[in-house]
This record gives C-alpha cells, sequence and structure tokens, in this order.
C-alpha cells in the first residue's frame, strides 16, 4: 500500500501527465520536492486581483472559477478549470499582479508550483516552454470570442453559448446529455454577462421550448443542434 506522500506522488504524475513526458529525470525530481498539493473548500480563495503570483496551479479534482468582479459585486465568469488544466500562469509569466480572482468552484484540489521551480524548469526545456505558448495562444483565441459573445449577442444567444460551453468544456455524463457540472442560476448568470432574474427566466423559456430539461442544478440539453442555432443567431 503507498504511504500518502506515495500517492501524492502518483496523483501529481497523472494530473501533470501531458508535462510530465517533456520533463528530464532531473525536473522530475525536482517538481517531486517541491510541488504541493492543496485542498479547498467549495467557494474557498485560491488568490485575489492585486496579489502577487507566487506558484503555478494546476487542478487535480474538482472544477475552478476565474472571474472579475463589477458592479454592485457581481461576478463575471471569464473561464472554468477543469482537472488537468493550469492556470494563475499569464500573470506569474510577466511578473504582474493577479488582474482576475479565483476560486473553488466546488471542493478542489490543486497542485501549487513553486514560480522559481516553474520559471526554471519553463526556461531550460523548450518542449515545455512550447507547451505553454501554445496554452496561453488557445486562451487567448477563446477569450476574444468569449469578449464577442457577451458583448454583441442578446440574453437568448449568451445563454446558449454559455450551456454549449460548458458541454463542450465538462463533457455531460452517461446519458450524453446532461452536464456534467452542476451549476447554479447565478453560475450561468455570472457566465452569460446577465442578471440572475434575467438566467432564470431565459432558462425556463428554453425548458418551455424544449431545448433543455432542468432538475435543480443538473441542465439536460435536450436539443443541441436549435440550442446551437439560439446561439448562433444571439
Amino acid at each position: 500500500m503507498l504511504s500518502e506522500k506515495g500517492n501524492d506522488i502518483q496523483r501529481m504524475k497523472q494530473t501533470l501527465s501531458d508535462v510530465w513526458e517533456l520533463l528530464t529525470a532531473e525536473e522530475q525530481q525536482l517538481l517531486q520536492n517541491f510541488i504541493k498539493i492543496r485542498r479547498y473548500q467549495k467557494n474557498e480563495a485560491i488568490y485575489h486581483e492585486g496579489d502577487e503570483p507566487n506558484c503555478l496551479f494546476c487542478v487535480v479534482k474538482g472544477k475552478v472559477k476565474i472571474y472579475k468582479e463589477g458592479v454592485g459585486g457581481r461576478h463575471q465568469i471569464m473561464r472554468m478549470v477543469k482537472p488537468k488544466e493550469f492556470f494563475g500562469y499569464r500573470a506569474s509569466f510577466v511578473g504582474q499582479r493577479y488582474i482576475t480572482e479565483a476560486g473553488a468552484f466546488e471542493e478542489t484540489t490543486l497542485l501549487r508550483i513553486p514560480l522559481p521551480v516553474a520559471k526554471k524548469i519553463i526556461t531550460q526545456n523548450n518542449a515545455v516552454s512550447i507547451y505553454f505558448l501554445k496554452e496561453l495562444a488557445y486562451y487567448l483565441g477563446t477569450a476574444g470570442e468569449t469578449t464577442v459573445s457577451l458583448t454583441q449577442k442578446h440574453v437568448r444567444g449568451r445563454l446558449a453559448e454559455a450551456l454549449l460551453r460548458l458541454k463542450d468544456n465538462f463533457g455531460t455524463t452517461e446519458n450524453g446529455q446532461t452536464l456534467a457540472i452542476k451549476v447554479s442560476r447565478e453560475d450561468l448568470a455570472n457566465l452569460s454577462n446577465m442578471t440572475t432574474n434575467n438566467a432564470i427566466r431565459t432558462l425556463s423559456a428554453f425548458a418551455q421550448e424544449g431545448l433543455v430539461k432542468i432538475n435543480r442544478r443538473n441542465i439536460t440539453i435536450l436539443d443541441e443542434q436549435q440550442l446551437a442555432k439560439v446561439s448562433e443567431l444571439g
């Protein structure tokens, strides 16, 4: 039976599998020596806007929301992070303080890689640096698409896009239709840049039209093709 330390090392290797195979034996040992695993409760803050970065994060289990606090204390969710994805590294790489907030969407376990260790590996390992360049390029593209959606689409288009994005990012349960992530109406509103009341009314309208089925925080997409049309038309 593995010790707790041995279990942590196994979880680390599984979580970092895409990057782990790019590392030299020396770099792998460096991570094992310095990486930390921390568990967060639902809604617990991971970092705040204005904090100075001191590590890179990678999700082991659970989900993380990256958001900005707006007018009246409303949150605009910029990104949802799932297992095996990194976050918090843009500010780390450019030497800036965080311009967003991060919190545990549910009970979440994270890997915390000290910034000096991460920078050393990225500086000396071209394959790892290219990996993060691709990650940054991908999220820059999706951020641009999200910005256009949130500023140009009407509430129906924004909510439809948010539901489809959740399906693409987190998948579905065994029935192939129910989102594998449980979201509150407030979360949907924060993802779609609308008030909670608007999110409730629009989601109810989708249900009446047979596009979705609602069971508390469980949302089942019944007509993905029509939902995609609503998203496209905005």
